[in-house]
């Protein structure tokens, strides 16, 4: 019987990339000469380190596009607040990763509404989609393709026929 994988997995080595990419391009910019302006990658957690709410935007605006270029859906990152004092500024974005449990069900009531024959399952991280036509499975992956309003990015992986 025919089934997929729906995941959201984030590439941890293209995260460093793009992370690596935005360092460099903050230390060659003229406006932030001499700011020591800094990202700093810990597992899933980007850390930016600046002296003004102002360049904390700019440098928020520099690794959105350098993680764009490298493929990583900005869906995943969690923005948090802000950390200002006189002379330093700090802010952390949250990578997010995998299915949590109110996303799952959202994802598994859409598919039951849409009235293909496939049974969709939950275990762990991902959602595992069962149906005995391969036609139905793809109708799904376009079913997910196509909602706005997840937000996370899926993955569909581990397809057998």
């Amino acid at each position: 019987m025919p089934s997929f994988d729906i995941v959201s997995e984030l590439d941890q080595h293209e995260l460093t990339n793009a992370v690596d990419q935005a360092n460099k391009e903050v230390t060659t910019r003229y406006d932030f000469k001499g700011s020591g302006s800094s990202f700093e990658l810990n597992d899933s957690i980007v850390t930016m380190k600046t002296e003004s709410d102002f360049q904390l935007q700019q440098m928020l605006d520099i690794l959105i596009q350098k993680a764009n270029r490298r493929g990583i859906d900005v869906k995943c990152m969690e923005v948090k607040d802000p950390d200002i004092q006189l002379k330093a500024a700090k802010q952390v974005i949250e990578m997010k990763e995998g299915l949590d449990a109110p996303l799952a069900k959202k994802i598994i009531k859409a598919i039951k509404d849409s009235k293909l024959k496939v049974q969709a399952a939950k275990q762990e991280d991902t959602i595992r989609v069962t149906g005995k036509k391969r036609d139905d499975l793809q109708a799904v992956m376009q079913l997910l393709k196509g909602m706005e309003d997840l937000e996370m990015p899926l993955q569909f992986n581990n397809f057998r026929d």
